[in-house]
């Protein structure tokens, strides 16, 4: 079945700071921002900014499972919070999708809004011209294909592990350059020597 993504989840626009965050107090909120969010498509909680809010309401606050959506730039995906950050918010211009876990899982989720397909309908819905920003309007819009629970953790499964190969294929890749770089050089290194 298809159903509109507002129908499965509720989306939230980030916290929008009014000073920048870089000359905030240390504090007690830690702040998801758009650089925490890693190429496996995860919220890196390891670097977090923390900073003094007096009142943060409860609404505002994310949890494991949420997900948290590019909404602005060349980037438009989406990753998921695993790890308990403790009291944190995510910032504009991010946005924050919580799912209802009975009808979708929020792996599917994210695999779903990060497919070339779901990429190209949103891409197609953006505004601005050198600034690519999805609205909230935009992304409830979004289609979900939701096939039952089980499938979708196959399905998410799946795209874990090909996302795991893709990451150690391109270790390889880099280490095999690297070594080969290195025994070039050698090679230059000692023929330049024996010439002389």
């Amino acid at each position: 079945m298809k159903l509109n993504l507002k129908k499965i989840a509720s989306i939230q626009m980030g916290y929008s700071f009014r000073t920048r965050l870089d000359f905030m107090d240390q504090g007690q909120i830690s702040v998801v921002q758009m650089k925490d969010l890693n190429d496996e498509n995860r919220v890196d909680c390891k670097d977090l900014m923390r900073v003094g809010m007096d009142t943060v309401k409860k609404h505002h606050l994310v949890r494991p499972g949420d997900i948290v959506f590019r909404s602005r730039g060349q980037v438009t995906t989406a990753a998921i919070l695993i790890e308990d950050p403790g009291p944190a918010v995510v910032s504009a211009p991010l946005l924050r999708i919580r799912v209802d876990q009975n009808v979708v899982l929020p792996d599917y989720l994210v695999w779903y809004i990060n497919h070339p397909s779901s990429q190209a309908l949103l891409a197609s819905r953006a505004k601005g011209t050198s600034l690519k920003m999805i609205s909230k309007q935009a992304l409830e819009s979004l289609e979900v294909t939701v096939p039952p629970i089980k499938k979708q953790r196959a399905i998410a499964e799946l795209a874990a592990l090909a996302n795991e190969e893709r990451r150690l294929l391109k270790k390889i890749v880099d280490r095999r350059s690297l070594y080969i770089s290195t025994k070039l050089m050698q090679l230059a290194v000692g023929n330049t020597l024996g010439h002389k």
